[in-house]
């Protein structure tokens, strides 16, 4: 008798509802254990090191010349409000940007256009307390200024899932574009595990490369490490701690292996090592935040925030490089205004809590 006569047998069947059964049985047990561990979300592959990157360093902050930005306010649940930015003497900034905000407990959108034309915009949408899509798409003058980028992500409680897609297209009958997988999981309360993988082709005359990275966090009661071994040869490795209240400290170092002429080792041709350390501080006062660091190329930066009046604030940027003997300088201005009703809202301590916007 085949195998297909007993699995249509009562003994196959019998023997189909054992082999769920144990299944269930077995992912239940592994649930079980998960939770009896107590391990909380590790957040993202993509902001392992957000404690360094983004909180401490000023990378994300600096700027050069003169800004001004006027933003006004005329809700907060849902949130809706609208900025003007002014920029002169800056590089990468343009003369004039329009930006609009709306927010609710699912939906984040937003929108800024420039006075040459370009166009960005982001869609958030959560479809409940786990799951989140999110859309960032950019219009600019001129040919292959356009950018496409859809990122799905979900928020387990010990772990997190992305996947991330880059210019996909379908024309010619192939797929080209950037997509990108990563996982980053709990293992124990303090250690998280993961990896992220990257396929992607430029055009269909070209082969799609792959490549695969992995990354590890460690939690401590007041520091976090963390690191990242990339497909390219690129080790990335950053420590943050927690000093007092009100100052916190990071260390960023940054390795890199190529080979000469493109062959590296493969050719047993001698390998070209590149490093940056970046050393950084953050000290949060009353009513002022003061961020600075120094790398290993020679480079000096620090920005302080002061906050003069509850809707204005003054923001003062330098760098300063030794190497190259070139240095930069910024002042901004911040004016945040709300309308009559809202104003009255906050004064009294009334109105509807803020939405929980899915940025």
């Amino acid at each position: 008798m085949s195998f297909a006569l007993e699995k249509e047998s009562p003994l196959g069947f019998l023997w189909d509802n054992a082999a769920v059964a144990a299944l269930a049985d077995t992912y239940t047990s592994f649930q079980e254990r998960r939770e009896a561990l107590g391990l909380s979300n590790p957040g993202t592959v993509e902001n392992i090191a957000r404690e360094v990157q983004r909180d401490v360093f000023l990378n994300n902050y600096t700027f050069s010349g003169l800004r001004a930005d006027l933003t006004k306010a005329f809700s907060i649940q849902p949130l809706f409000q609208v900025s003007h930015a002014f920029s002169i003497g800056s590089q990468g900034l343009p003369p004039y940007t329009f930006a609009a905000l709306f927010g609710t407990n699912k939906i984040f959108m937003q929108g800024n256009v420039d006075n040459e034309g370009q166009l960005s915009t982001r869609f958030n949408y959560r479809w409940n307390s786990a799951l989140v899509t999110k859309t960032q798409i950019q219009i600019a003058p001129g040919p292959n200024q356009a950018m496409v980028q859809v990122d799905n992500e979900y928020t387990g409680n010990d772990f997190t899932a992305s996947v991330k897609t880059l210019n996909p297209s379908l024309i010619d009958g192939g797929l080209t574009g950037i997509f990108i997988g990563s996982y980053l999981q709990s293992v124990t309360p303090n250690l998280a595990l993961g990896l992220e993988a990257i396929w992607q082709r430029a055009a269909m005359n070209q082969g799609p490369e792959t490549a695969v990275s992995y990354c590890a966090k460690y939690k401590g009661s007041d520091w976090i490490a963390s690191a990242q071994l990339q497909a390219q040869g690129a080790i990335t490795t950053s420590y943050w701690r927690k000093l007092t209240d009100k100052v916190e400290a990071g260390v960023d170092l940054n390795l890199q292996f190529a080979g000469l002429s493109g062959a590296g080792g493969l050719m047993g041709m001698p390998m070209r090592k590149e490093g940056v350390t970046t050393v950084g501080a953050k000290y949060d006062f009353r009513m002022s935040t003061f961020r600075a660091q120094v790398d290993s190329t020679g480079k000096l930066s620090c920005l302080l925030e002061k906050r003069v009046a509850p809707p204005v604030q003054l923001t003062f940027a330098a760098e300063m490089d030794q190497f190259k003997q070139q240095a930069k300088i910024g002042m901004a201005v911040s004016i945040e205004a709300g309308s009559e009703e809202l104003q009255e809202q906050q004064e009294l301590g009334g109105g509807a809590p803020p939405a929980q916007i899915p940025f």
